[in-house]
């Protein structure tokens, strides 16, 4: 390492940002990076540990044990404090081929499980990736990269989010036709319509289109197959098709009043916004004035706060089944492993900063929507936990008011029709069912959340990469 001493003389310093309740005005990115001397100095922290368990990509007890991609932290660390950007950047890029999104979106499991982080604070990992690939850009480090040759064969991508399109950069390289089908009005998927701005732009996702397409990938818009002869067109057309199709069936609460006009999923919600403002270059107005509730504790909860906040909500109140987690680590969660701890994440920062309060509620059990042709509110009981179970407080119940209720609690695997029109077998968990990456039908693979289930952006990505090696193999018989 170029400075043995770094985590012991520098404190670490990540990118500022802007205050919550100035951010709130608008939905652009509000990260302010240092500048490229801080930076490197901040590279430089990364010591020399020996056992580096910040690329380790494995999942222990459900937790992620550093970086799903495996990338080269420490190498690229110390090219960076060394003031070689290109070269961090390119050994980068060799296991990650898309650093901008997962700069912006991913939980960064790499600085929970750094070396560092045992006894004091990680060394800035997710920032410094950033900052390599965004100076890639502007300096032009970062251009279309077209096979040597193509040998003739044709794939059909269904999906066009982080899985899809790491498949498709892959497969592009490795001498194939790709020509990946999405039913949105834009390429990205997840990355278009389901994070919100504030986290990444959309002309971040369009930059990395532009750069796919202009390398060979082609994208296929409006493309719903939905139909079993639309499926059966493609198998006909093309040599292998990969469903990258995610894990899109929400889950849902089936309680009285479910089906109240005021009750909405939340990826409906986010997704409504963005294309808004991509064609007005104005928000929904969805939460304008409005009581929300928002009923879930994941990232996803987290972005509908945000973004309702920004469309001008009256309030905003969050229900969670959990209790409040600890500040520090229990003995169950123990380093390496991602920390399973209290935190206050982008949107909460923002609602507290506009509401002066905390808008979480803990132990909640929802047990109606209530109103006559639009919802009008809430009855939910609180839970406590009994022999490691969940159990309802006999009267308790309590009516919350509310105009709005975002559905947030996740997803249950994949649509049903998928299975019906490609003519693939589901898991018990209703995803893809596959053997490395092959479907029951033997042109047919899948990857992402399609086939593992709900994940993170990162990981996607990683399975994506690994199901193109898969298909090639398969096509190639190396």
């Amino acid at each position: 390492m170029g400075n043995v001493r770094g985590f012991l003389d520098f404190k670490k310093a990540n990118n500022q940002k802007i205050a919550p309740s100035e951010r709130v005005k608008n939905f652009k990115e509000f990260i302010k990076p240092l500048d490229k001397k801080e930076r490197e100095i901040q590279a430089g922290r990364c010591m020399d540990c020996g056992v580096a368990f910040c690329h380790t990509g494995k999942m222990s007890e459900g937790k992620d044990i550093g970086c799903p991609l495996n990338n080269l932290i420490p190498e690229w660390n110390d090219l960076l404090y060394r003031s070689l950007w290109e070269e961090a950047f390119k050994r980068l890029e060799l296991t990650n081929p898309f650093p901008e999104f997962t700069g912006r979106v991913c939980p960064a499991p790499c600085e929970d499980s750094c070396v560092c982080a045992i006894n004091g604070e990680s060394v800035s990992i997710k920032d410094n990736e950033l900052a390599l690939a965004e100076n890639a850009f502007k300096e032009g480090f970062i251009t279309p990269l077209k096979p040597q040759k193509y040998h003739g064969k044709k794939i059909a991508i269904i999906g066009s989010g982080p899985a899809g399109l790491a498949c498709a950069y892959s497969l592009n390289l490795l001498g194939y036709k790709v020509s990946v089908y999405e039913r949105s009005d834009k390429a990205g998927g997840l990355l278009m319509y389901g994070i919100p701005d504030m986290k990444l732009e959309k002309s971040v996702v369009q930059r990395r289109i532009a750069l796919l397409e202009k390398s060979g990938v082609e994208f296929k818009l409006n493309q719903n197959i939905n139909s079993k002869e639309k499926a059966n067109k493609l198998l006909k057309d093309f040599d292998a098709l990969i469903l990258c199709t995610g894990a899109s069936e929400p889950n849902t609460l089936n309680i009285k009043g479910k089906d109240l006009n005021g009750v909405k999923f939340a990826m409906d919600f986010l997704s409504e916004n963005t294309k808004s403002l991509l064609k007005n270059s104005k928000p929904a107005t969805t939460a304008k004035g409005k009581n929300v509730l928002v009923i879930g504790s994941g990232d996803t909860s987290v972005d509908c706060i945000a973004v309702a906040l920004r469309q001008g909500a009256k309030s905003i109140t969050r229900f969670e089944r959990s209790p409040k987690k600890s500040e520090l680590r229990s003995k169950d969660n123990p380093w390496p492993l991602k920390a399973d701890i209290f935190t206050t994440d982008y949107g909460l920062e923002e609602a507290k900063a506009v509401y002066q309060k905390d808008v979480r509620e803990y132990q909640k059990l929802t047990k109606e929507f209530v109103g006559k042709d639009k919802l009008e509110g809430v009855l939910a009981s609180d839970l406590k936990r009994e022999n490691g179970k969940n159990v309802e407080i006999k009267g308790s119940e309590k009516l919350y008011k509310a105009d709005l209720v975002l559905l947030a609690m996740g997803f249950s695997g994949s649509e049903k029709a998928i299975s019906v029109n490609f003519g693939v077998e589901f898991d018990t968990k209703n995803n893809i069912a596959t053997t490395n990456y092959q479907s029951s039908h033997e042109k047919i693979f899948s990857c992402g959340d399609a086939r593992t289930g709900q994940s993170l952006v990162v990981w996607a990505i990683k399975d994506g990469l690994k199901c193109a090696l898969r298909v090639h193999k398969e096509l190639s018989g190396e």
